[in-house]
């Protein structure tokens, strides 16, 4: 357990949760953390006291993961977007990162799985349906997301790599039909439907050096006017949706590919390095080259301590925490 609420908060930031403040946290704070990874997951365990917090809108570039939450014990009521769920036991919930949320809990456990949004594959227009929603954990899909989560929140240890990119692939794929089972038999508004069209078309074609607002108006036998009118209260414009995709898919395979960047630039519609390079740099703080040259000194680690020496895999497991981390 831990007693003091800045330690607290330091914790769940590392884990990835946004920064929450704590109407109710006082002298006698005490709240339990336990965070465990499985693939491109992160599972973090919570056992936290009578709590009312608020969490601040935050930036779009923090949004890598999307949160599903799933109580164990106790019950919370949370706000997030245009909905309000009442959680209870085994209930759970798809949260925004980088929305403001606002809950009131009991003193209460609960396990959240951290998904990174391409992993989901969830379109914008869904999020918006069904952030702050509540998701039955008593039966069909969502039961099994709920046991599925606190399993693995105590068992997500002992895999080997293939292992535990084969379990998270399973779990998402759980995730994914509880959240389809969520929306039902809604159907969306016409602009609604057009827009998740669209995104889903932008989506299949970004590798595409030519995907622009004409183009993508032209296939869908619209004007630009009109293509940039279904987008004027969404987050992102159509072409800042696909400037964000693409650097997304970037920073994704410069983390893992071991490829140049001129390389990966090219392979996801940025013709001119330079230009790509000052991009990315505005958007994620660094420059793309910092990834590769990461990668190259973790690999270059990983060949001198092999899993046969002292410390090989303690060394290998450590370099991948913190490669996720960033």
């Amino acid at each position: 357990m831990i007693g003091n609420l800045e330690s607290f908060q330091d914790e769940l930031a590392a884990s990835g949760f946004p920064p929450l403040f704590n109407k109710l946290a006082g002298a006698g704070f005490r709240a339990g953390i336990a965070t465990r990874d499985l693939g491109p997951l992160r599972l973090v365990s919570l056992e936290t006291p009578e709590s009312v917090c608020i969490g601040r809108e935050r930036d779009a570039s923090d949004g890598e993961n999307l949160a599903v939450k799933v109580m164990t014990r106790g019950r919370t009521r949370i706000e997030q977007g245009r909905g309000e769920a009442e959680l209870g036991q085994a209930d759970l919930v798809l949260l925004d990162p980088t929305r403001s949320l606002r809950f009131e809990s009991t003193a209460a456990t609960h396990v959240t799985i951290m998904v990174p949004r391409r992993e989901l594959r969830i379109r914008p227009a869904q999020i918006d349906r069904l952030v702050g929603v509540r998701i039955d954990g008593s039966h069909g899909p969502g039961a099994l997301v709920s046991v599925l989560a606190r399993e693995s929140a105590r068992s997500a240890t002992g895999f080997r790599e293939a292992e535990a990119l084969r379990s998270a692939a399973a779990v998402v794929e759980l995730i994914a039909v509880a959240l389809e089972a969520r929306l039902g038999d809604e159907q969306p508004a016409p602009d609604e439907w057009l827009r998740s069209r669209i995104v889903g078309y932008v989506e299949a074609r970004l590798a595409d050096p030519d995907l622009s607002p004409p183009g993508i108006a032209a296939a869908h036998n619209m004007s630009v006017r009109r293509l940039h009118k279904l987008f004027e209260d969404q987050p992102l414009t159509v072409a800042a949706l696909i400037r964000r995709r693409r650097l997304e898919r970037c920073r994704a395979e410069l983390t893992g590919s071991g490829r140049t960047v001129t390389a990966v630039a090219a392979r996801w519609g940025f013709s001119d390095p330079t230009h790509f390079s000052k991009l990315f740099k505005a958007t994620y703080g660094y420059n793309p080259r910092a990834l590769v040259t990461s990668n190259r000194a973790q690999t270059t680690k990983t060949r001198t301590v092999g899993p046969d020496k002292d410390g090989g895999d303690q060394g290998r497991q450590e370099q991948e925490e913190k490669s996720w981390r960033r």
